[in-house]
This record gives structure tokens, C-alpha cells and sequence, in this order.
């Protein structure tokens, strides 16, 4: 039962005996700011200088009764509506134009913080300060570091300096709190003293404080709210999608010998599908969304030898068109490239390269985008799917078609989905899917399944395989119910780059994950890959165990509708972070529990077992919970376990290839 009672000067908010909010005039609710702020990017990775010029405790309260009450401080006033739904208690603001607003929520002593979107460091946020700013994750000062510093010598980045592609202002709390703002505006969550302070560019629209028993309960909640609509065709369950690269003829080897081989292969995945674009950093896109006639010629019958054989063909696209391409002059020429002040193209730089931005306002250029580049381009090609990748580079002082850039940031990622989930259920394409790397509240609603990004083809906790985790958990407890990562990693540079055992390893993990799907990586010719001698035994294997887990799977997508995540923390079911023993083990659904290596070298693992019974998957070993073992990790043989009683026993025991 939510209650609001007012008293004199002041008011509290109470979820049972839990106290969500209050406000008093020694402790006020609310401060409305007049700040500066100098926005600064660097190839997409955004930093803020913020001055506060004036600050206004809004101490007084005025026009009070249940239905809300007004915040004032000398002539600033903030109107508070209050109304409860099903999913909690909301509190709809209006603010005044230009200024900034900081609020204060109580908090318990110990209380963990998880959430605001995909955060990769850590999963409890308890301690820190995070951004609500849509940016890339990838800083060129880290890259530098570890290019140039002794492995030894480098050291891993903190929380606090690492961006996100997909910020979101949801949070939940280990007490069953969920705290979330509904806004679009830049901002700071601040979860590093005695109380929890959120501050924002533009008063929000709302504030929704949920309570309840078990972040099952919580998710749920924030689903009936943003609709979930993440999903996975049929035929990715079938096996691995290969990142593969180079050409018709590359693509046609490498997908039949892998099959030959005996591994199960669902896709490829082939980025350069519309040209290679090679620079200085490595093998990157020609950013002109039409199929590359020299380096991919006879494309949509190559396609449909591939589906004969049960391999779909996926490609990949982004919001921007590579500088003085034949599609960048078109659309320069018809307006519609996002400007600056002056009329000229306002050009984003990716490495080394300048691109111009596709106006997501522009009616017009939506159009064009799904009906020209998706729709024929891609899906009239034969395409099943692609990347959807970027969309956190909006520049905040760009002109465009309508809207204000500085408010539409954050929200550009969920624009960038929702036209490739809208190009695709236009066109009928009914078993066609895409994956997105930004995000921000709403996305779920889009995009069908989220990846991890960029991660360093390397084991560093801040930006390599065991970032990983983190960033899902944290995805989850936000409303994001499906993600994956690339196997492998992505980012390579001299020394940054992945040996069979790391490949191994991440394809152990993403064998017990919604989807498996590898990249070649920025310098393909200097990581291994899938068909390295050392790794095409690992991969037939764990590519055949992937689609033997196949009926447990469906089952997590279904549940992927009603907001539950498919990858949940340790301590998901004791719901206390005070017992979480391992940051990056986890649940996959309700049935099994996964713990990955993220070391190299390591052959035996520290295991903590969650409580009850439990089966070792490639022995059939029963083991009791609530304990800690030393449980062998061979390559291969990530350590799994499942539940004694599980109604998918037999396709566990099916799956690691043990007879009942």
C-alpha cells in the first residue's frame, strides 16, 4: 500500500514501511540550477563541464492536498502532481523553461544500486556517479595506454571513467526499490552519499517510485510500462552467426567448410557486404548502404546458395554515409544531412574518416532510409537481418530538421531502432532481425536483441570479455531483456589483440547466452578466429550444445517478452547484493547457472554455488548449494550447472552429451 501523507511544511511517501520520498524544509525534495555547461566530442565519446551559476533550494510547500503539492524557493516553483498506478506511485513535474533540477531520494545505509542502463565495470552502482548521456564507450586515451604502457603498467580504468553506448535513468535498489526518471535530458545519478541525488539539464516529465518483492516483481512492472518487443527468429537458434569478411567467394568457403567441419551455423554476418574502408586503425566499413558489385559480385544468388544449405546472410548499416560517397552526395544535395549554423554538412569523424549524419527528424529521410536502403538494399537482396549499429554521436549543437539536437541525444538511438523495426514489419519481413548497439528507455520496445558493443579483444575487467557481464546485468535490471556480445571482442590495435584461448572462452559464454554471433575484429589478420586449427574443434562443439539448448531458450524468449532478462546476477533469487560472490557468473533463465573463465591460463574455478541442488552439466555430478568448489575448467567445458529438479533435465543431459 502507497501512502502519501503530508504534514506540517513537508511530506513523505511510504510503500508499506518503506519510505520512497520526502521532503521537509531542512531536507527539500528538490533544487531548481542555473548551470553552464561546454560539451566536448571526440569521435563520438562525449564529456560535459558543467558550472553551477545559481541554485535554488525549493524548501517551501504550497497548494498541497493528495492529489500533489508546489515546491517553491523565493520565485522558483516546481508543481508536483502525485497519482498512483499499478505500477507505483508517479510524481508528474512542471518545471520552469532553462532551468536545471536536482532531486533527493532517501537511502539505506548498505543499500546496492543496480541498473542505468549498460554500465560495464561494475554491477553495484552504490559509490558512484553516473551519467545520463548517450556516448561511445571506447575512449582514445585508454586505446593509447594500453598500446604503448607494459601490460603490467596499464591500469584498469575506474567506473567513473567509462562511457555508455545505452544510459538509462532506471535504477533498483536491493531493497525492491525501482527508481525511474522519465526524461530525454542530459544528466548525473549520484549514488555516492548518505541520500541519492539525480540531477537533470530540463525538468523531467515524471518521477516513478515502484516497490516490490524480488526484481522479478520489479521488471515486470517497468514491462506493462515500456513494452518489451525483443525477439529472435527461429532460425537463430540453429546455430552460430560467423562474422566472415572479404568477399562472395570468402564467405561461401568459410561458411561451407564450417558446416563441412560439422559445426552448427545459422548465419553470416558479413559488415562489409557494401565495401571495406581501410585505414590506419585496421578493416573498417565503406559507409554507403548498397551492395559493393567488386568485392561481393552475383551477392543475392550467393545468398540464396547459402540459405539452401540453411546459412542466412546478414549485413550491417548505421545513420551515417561515409564522405563523398555516391549515397552522401545524394543525400547531401537533398538536405538531408544533419548541419551546422552555417548550412554546411555537420561531419562526425570514425577513426580517421568524416561522415555525414542522416536527419532521423526529416520525414523525408526516414523514408528514404527504410524504403531505399533497408527495404531494397538489404531485404529485397535476400538479407535476414543486420547490425544496426551507432547512434549515440548526435552533436548537441548540429541544426536539424525539427527538434532541439541537446534533448534528442539520448533519444536518437531509440529513433535509429524503432526505423529499422518499422522498415522491417513494413516490408512483411517476418524471420528478419537486426541488433543495436545504443540505447535508451523505449528501446526494448524496437530493437530485438542489444550486444555489448565495442569490447577490447583482450581480458581487462574495464574494457575487455569481462566487461561483459556487468554491462548485461545492468542492461536487465534497466528493462533490456536480450543481449549478447561479440564473440571475440571487436577493438584491436598492435597489442590488443585475441589468441585462440581468449575466442574459446568467449564462445563458452556465448554458447549459454541468448545468441551466439562472432566478429573478425578491427584487424581480422591479427586475432584468431572460429577456424583457427586450435578453435574449429571448440567451435563444432559448442556450436552443437548451443542448438541442443535450444527448447530452454525459447523458453527465455518468452519470458524476454514479460521483462524478465535472460542473464541474471548471483544473486538474483536471494535478492540481498551482500550475497553475491561473483561478478560475471550468472543465471541464464531460472534453470541454469553459469560461471565463465575471464582469466587466461586458468584450468580449476573458484565456484559459490547459489542455494539448493544443483547437477554439474558435463558430468552429471550432484552438488549441493550454498558452497564453494573447486570445479575443473578445460577449455571447452565452461563451468555450468543446472537444477536438480529442472523440468529441462533432459535436454541439459542431451545437450553436454550424457545418457540419462
Amino acid at each position: 500500500m502507497t501512502r502519501l501523507i503530508l504534514h506540517d511544511a513537508g511530506w513523505s511517501l511510504y510503500s508499506g514501511d518503506v519510505l520512497l520520498a520526502r521532503h521537509s524544509a531542512e531536507r527539500p525534495f528538490a533544487a531548481a540550477i542555473r548551470r553552464e555547461k561546454q560539451y566536448s566530442a571526440d569521435r563520438g565519446s562525449v564529456k560535459v563541464r558543467v558550472t553551477e551559476t545559481e541554485r535554488t533550494e525549493l524548501t517551501g510547500l504550497s497548494e498541497a492536498d493528495e492529489g500533489g503539492f508546489t515546491l517553491t524557493g523565493g520565485e522558483r516553483r516546481l508543481r508536483v502532481d502525485v497519482s498512483e498506478t499499478e505500477l507505483g506511485m508517479r510524481l508528474a513535474f512542471t518545471g520552469e523553461p532553462g532551468w536545471a533540477y536536482e532531486f533527493t531520494l532517501p537511502a539505506e545505509a548498505g543499500e546496492a544500486v543496480f541498473g542505468g542502463g549498460e554500465q560495464y565495470r561494475q554491477v553495484n552502482l552504490r559509490g558512484e556517479k553516473v551519467p545520463n548521456l548517450v556516448s561511445e564507450h571506447i575512449r582514445a586515451s585508454t586505446v593509447i595506454q594500453k598500446a604503448l604502457l607494459p601490460r603490467m603498467l596499464y591500469k584498469e580504468k575506474p567506473h567513473g571513467q567509462i562511457g555508455s553506448y545505452a544510459p538509462m535513468p532506471v535504477f533498483v535498489t536491493d531493497r525492491g526499490r525501482m527508481i525511474r526518471f522519465v526524461t530525454d535530458s542530459d544528466g548525473l545519478s549520484d549514488f555516492t552519499g548518505a541520500e541519492f541525488r539525480f540531477t537533470f539539464d530540463a525538468c523531467p516529465k515524471a518521477l516513478i517510485l515502484t516497490r516490490a518483492e524480488g526484481y522479478e516483481a520489479l521488471v515486470r512492472a517497468l514491462a506493462k510500462e515500456l513494452p518489451n518487443r525483443q525477439y529472435l527468429p527461429d532460425w537463430c537458434l540453429e546455430g552460430m552467426i560467423l562474422g566472415v569478411q572479404g568477399g562472395t567467394q570468402t564467405v561461401l568457403d568459410k561458411a561451407f567448410a564450417m558446416l563441412d567441419a560439422g559445426a552448427k551455423i545459422s548465419a553470416v554476418w558479413c559488415q562489409d557486404w557494401c565495401g571495406e574502408n581501410r585505414t590506419a586503425m585496421g578493416k573498417q566499413v565503406w559507409w554507403n548502404w548498397e551492395a559493393d558489385g567488386k568485392l561481393y559480385p552475383g551477392l543475392k544468388e550467393a545468398i540464396g546458395r547459402l540459405k539452401a544449405r540453411g546459412v542466412r546472410f546478414l549485413g550491417y548499416i548505421n545513420p551515417y554515409l561515409v564522405k563523398d560517397s555516391r549515397l552522401y552526395n545524394e543525400c547531401r544535395d537533398k538536405g538531408w544531412l544533419i548541419t551546422r549554423e552555417d548550412g554546411t554538412v555537420y561531419h562526425i569523424k570514425s577513426t580517421t574518416f568524416d561522415a555525414g549524419m542522416l536527419d532521423l527528424t526529416n520525414p523525408e529521410t526516414v523514408c528514404f532510409i527504410k524504403d531505399e536502403l533497408i527495404k531494397r538494399n538489404m531485404l529485397e537482396l535476400g538479407m535476414s537481418g543486420w547490425m544496426a549499429d551507432f547512434g549515440e554521436y548526435l552533436p548537441v549543437d548540429c541544426v536539424l530538421h525539427r527538434g532541439d539536437p541537446a534533448l534528442l541525444h539520448n533519444r536518437w538511438p531509440v529513433l535509429w531502432a524503432k526505423l529499422n523495426r518499422e522498415a522491417i514489419e513494413e516490408y512483411g519481413a517476418g524471420d528478419a532481425f537486426f541488433f543495436s548497439r545504443s540505447g535508451y528507455p523505449g528501446v526494448q520496445t524496437y530493437a530485438p536483441i542489444l550486444w555489448n558493443g565495442d569490447q577490447h579483444t583482450d581480458w581487462t575487467k574495464d574494457y575487455g570479455m569481462p566487461c561483459v557481464m556487468p554491462a548485461s546485468f545492468n542492461l536487465g535490471f534497466s528493462g533490456v531483456s536480450l543481449v549478447h556480445s561479440d564473440i571475440g571482442g571487436f577493438f584491436s590495435f598492435t597489442k590488443i589483440k585475441r589468441k585462440p584461448e581468449l575466442f574459446i572462452r568467449w564462445m563458452e559464454m556465448a554458447c549459454f547466452s541468448p545468441l551466439m554471433r562472432s566478429h573478425e575484429s578491427l584487424r581480422p589478420w591479427a586475432n584468431a578466429q572460429f577456424d583457427h586449427p586450435e578453435v574449429l574443434p571448440y567451435t563444432v562443439k559448442l556450436t552443437k550444445v548451443h542448438v541442443a539448448l535450444r527448447p530452454y531458450l525459447e523458453k527465455l524468449l518468452e519470458e524476454a517478452r514479460e521483462g524478465l532478462p535472460a542473464l541474471r546476477p548471483d544473486f538474483w533469487e536471494a535478492l540481498d547484493y551482500g550475497t553475491s560472490r561473483d561478478p560475471y557468473s550468472y543465471f541464464l533463465g531460472s534453470e541454469l547457472y553459469v560461471c565463465p573463465v575471464v582469466a587466461k591460463g586458468l584450468k580449476y574455478r573458484q565456484v559459490f554455488l547459489p542455494e539448493g541442488r544443483w547437477v554439474h552439466f558435463w558430468t552429471g555430478k550432484e552438488l549441493a548449494g550454498g558452497k564453494e568448489y573447486r570445479v575443473g575448467c578445460s577449455l571447452g567445458k565452461i563451468p555450468v550447472f543446472y537444477r536438480k529438479n529442472s523440468p529441462f533435465a533432459d535436454v541439459f543431459r542431451k545437450a553436454a552429451g550424457i545418457e540419462k
